[in-house]
């Protein structure tokens, strides 16, 4: 920034008493700044309303790539009041996507419902994996092509052709080289599979990298994969899946790194006697951390953050949950699922019996947050304050990122906002 000229003396001041605008060397641009600092503080949602209704020089820096870099990266950082914070969901077969407010969730008193906003695709889609604002969405009936969405600007990439079914998949940033990656484990026509990933880019292909160290039904496999979709780790450029023992209690974590495009593997944390060896753990993400957690016992869980990434020693004891009539399906062999902490004691989680539900980690409390989901037009599902069914969620962060900054042509017509019929 320029500094500014001294004040002018009385002598020179003629023009200043005669009552004409004086300008100073660096104004311009200390307003330029002001302005951008001014637009970085106010929320990507309201900031695409505003952005047609603005001067075309505003309209150009808000459209920019660096401004949405910036953007994003100031909002996750002071984002105390969850103001970006969003949570997406879908089911199989079905082209609706929900998505609606993380914020309302923790905050709704009983009498407001968190409003689900819908959104239909032309095809049925499932969300493979969600990273600075951009949801990665495979088609469903398919399964031979991808796209990228940004709920929050409308626009999506252009459909990627797989060439072949998912088997194992997962979206990432390669945060060393500024590159969103696509990873699959694919199975061709033939039978055969491959590992390949693909590097968003206006010149970007499939390639083929070192195969998955476990491979498909492979008798020899001494572990085996939990869950299709790899978990992002933001800041590590890492796809991470749980390994569960075939004939042990032996369970690992097995990373994908998308910067060297290299496997490694690391103990996830270690499973006590008393644990139900039944209800297999799941890995999640919270806070940013890889989170796994484990039913203790019968009558309470346990949930595991790894605050440092890669790190076995890191693996810390964050909560005890304790089991609530309302929370367990002792038909069903599920964990509790956590999606989001506010503050270090209050936990938004799936529970086994089908329900979201807030658990106070202080004093043991639950409550269920009112969502009407009465919009989203997936008629054979109960409303979600009743359950969520076979829908599955995702959180993302709300950001300007587009599919356009890094050389993807994209449009506005793949997601559109969903309108029930009456």
């Amino acid at each position: 920034m320029e500094r500014m000229n001294s004040p002018l003396h009385d002598d020179d001041n003629d023009d200043e008493r005669k009552g004409k605008v004086v300008t100073t060397t660096g104004m311009p641009a200390l307003m330029d700044e002001l302005i951008e600092e001014i637009l970085l503080r106010i929320p990507a949602s309201s900031l695409v309303r505003l952005r047609n209704s603005v001067c075309s020089s505003w309209r150009t820096l808000i459209s920019s790539s660096q401004f949405a870099q910036d953007h994003l990266r100031r909002s996750m950082a002071v984002d105390l009041a969850l103001t970006h914070l969003r949570i997406a969901y879908y089911s199989y077969s079905n082209p609706i996507i929900g998505i609606f407010s993380a914020r309302s969730v923790f905050e709704n008193p009983p009498r407001e419902p968190t409003k689900v906003v819908p959104y239909e695709g032309r095809r049925c889609r499932s969300i493979i994996g969600s990273c600075n604002g951009l949801l990665c969405l495979l088609d469903d009936e398919l399964e031979d092509r991808a796209i990228l969405w940004n709920p929050c600007t409308g626009l999506t990439s252009q459909p990627l052709k797989i060439d072949g079914i998912f088997h194992y998949c997962g979206f990432g940033y390669d945060h060393v080289n500024d590159k969103y990656k696509l990873l699959g484990i694919v199975i061709k026509k033939s039978g055969e599979s491959v590992t390949r990933i693909f590097t968003f880019g206006p010149k970007s292909n499939w390639r083929t990298i070192q195969d998955f160290p476990y491979r498909l039904h492979d008798r020899d496999n001494k572990a085996s994969v939990v869950g299709r979709t790899g978990r992002f780790v933001s800041g590590t450029g890492t796809l991470n899946w749980l390994l569960r023992g075939r004939r042990s209690s032996f369970v690992a974590v097995l990373s994908v790194d998308l910067v060297k495009e290299t496997y490694s593997q690391f103990s996830a944390p270690s499973r006590d006697s008393d644990d139900n060896h039944s209800v297999f753990p799941r890995l999640d993400i919270l806070g940013g951390c890889l989170a796994v957690c484990c039913e203790t016992k019968k009558t309470h869980w346990t949930l595991w953050l790894m605050k440092e990434y890669g790190v076995p020693q890191s693996w810390t004891k964050l909560a005890i949950i304790g089991h609530h009539p309302l929370l367990i399906n002792s038909r069903l062999n599920y964990v509790l699922r956590p999606m989001y902490m506010l503050k270090n004691d209050v936990l938004l989680a799936k529970s086994p019996s089908g329900k979201l539900v807030l658990c106070n980690i202080n004093d043991g409390s639950i409550y269920f947050p009112n969502i009407d989901s009465s919009s989203d037009g997936m008629t054979k599902h109960r409303p979600l304050s009743r359950g969520v069914g076979s829908r599955i969620f995702h959180i993302y962060h709300e950001s300007l990122v587009s599919p356009s900054h890094f050389g993807l042509p994209s449009c506005s017509s793949e997601m559109r906002l969903f309108k029930p019929t009456l």
